[in-house]
């Protein structure tokens, strides 16, 4: 009967430890609201897509908890360090539960960040890389598998030999540098493949059309293009079109942009290597959330690469 009682008693004490160490566990203390900001590069339709995908979020965080969850969407009106550092600086002020933002450059991004880090505001990067040395989490995808995905598709279409040119997006842009140096290396593998230009859009799509137009006039035998940010291939399709060029330049695209759909849908783009940025937006507000509770979140989520070609896009 002792053994039975000392028995019980243990039991009854580890339960009792077991109970009070689960109390002690992040994310177990309620919160009633929430207010997250989300800071992309520049005014951008995908980015659009992005914020669409954090209001999914908030709304499965309220209909699960019942906390109220804002979400403040606040963008550059030019892809320009300063002023997304000035946005940010801002919003620090105003001190939000959390930050996600998809950094114009990780070294012109630092301070204001540190910053946010600093004063108890939890941040997460989408479609971006954290500074060097900065432990935050990035939502996103494989940018150099997005890019090799695009340029050998690219390749084989032009059975391996032919002009190509790459439109890069922004250049301190560490997600479009990725791109752009992959996509240089797999055209690289390919002797008979050349590259002969590469256009600088800032991720705006009429700088992209006029570049595109340039650099086909300058290079009539150009056969193909691929691209670092989803407003260059939009431009480069229009370019194309006006060039009376479609069938003669073969366009593989980034990202799903309507534009980039049609394009795929009229003939005048092959394909295009989706990031899939509702996702990337719905991942940042939960890691934010998590983040808010007291929760570590994992270094990276990656949301995948689609391809997208007619036969898939509807």
């Amino acid at each position: 009967m002792r053994k039975l009682t000392v028995a019980l008693l243990t039991a009854s004490a580890l339960l009792f430890t077991g109970v009070a160490m689960a109390k002690d566990l992040p994310g177990l203390t309620k919160k009633d609201s929430f207010r997250f900001v989300i800071v992309p590069k520049v005014v951008h339709p995908w980015f659009d897509l992005v914020n669409d995908g954090a209001k999914h979020a908030a709304a499965v965080i309220e209909a699960q908890t019942g906390a109220k969850v804002a979400i403040e969407y606040s963008a550059p009106q030019q892809a320009d360090v300063v002023q997304q550092n000035q946005i940010l600086e801002s919003t620090i002020a105003t001190h939000p539960d959390g930050i996600a933002i998809d950094l114009l450059d990780p070294s012109g991004n630092r301070a204001p960040l540190e910053e946010a880090v600093e004063q108890g505001i939890q941040v997460s990067v989408f479609d971006s890389v954290p500074p060097e040395g900065m432990a935050l989490t990035a939502i996103g995808n494989d940018f150099c598998e997005q890019a090799q995905i695009a340029s050998e598709r690219l390749v084989k279409l032009l059975n391996e030999e032919g002009e190509v040119a790459i439109m890069m997006g922004v250049p301190s842009a560490p997600n479009h540098a990725i791109r752009a140096d992959c996509h240089k290396k797999v055209f690289e593998k390919y002797p008979k493949i050349k590259l002969v230009a590469t256009g600088i859009d800032n991720d705006n799509i009429e700088t992209a059309q006029k570049q595109a137009a340039a650099i086909m006039q300058a290079n009539p035998n150009l056969k193909g293009w691929v691209a670092c940010d989803a407003a260059g291939p939009i431009g480069i399709a229009q370019a194309i079109t006006e060039a009376s060029k479609v069938g003669k330049v073969t366009l593989v695209g980034l990202d799903n942009l309507p534009e980039m759909l049609q394009a795929i849908r009229d003939g005048v783009a092959d394909s295009s290597s989706s990031t899939k940025p509702q996702m990337q937006g719905y991942w940042a507000v939960m890691t934010m959330w998590q983040k808010a509770l007291g929760v570590d979140t994992p270094k990276t989520i990656d949301t995948g690469i689609a391809v997208l070609t007619k036969d898939n896009i509807d």
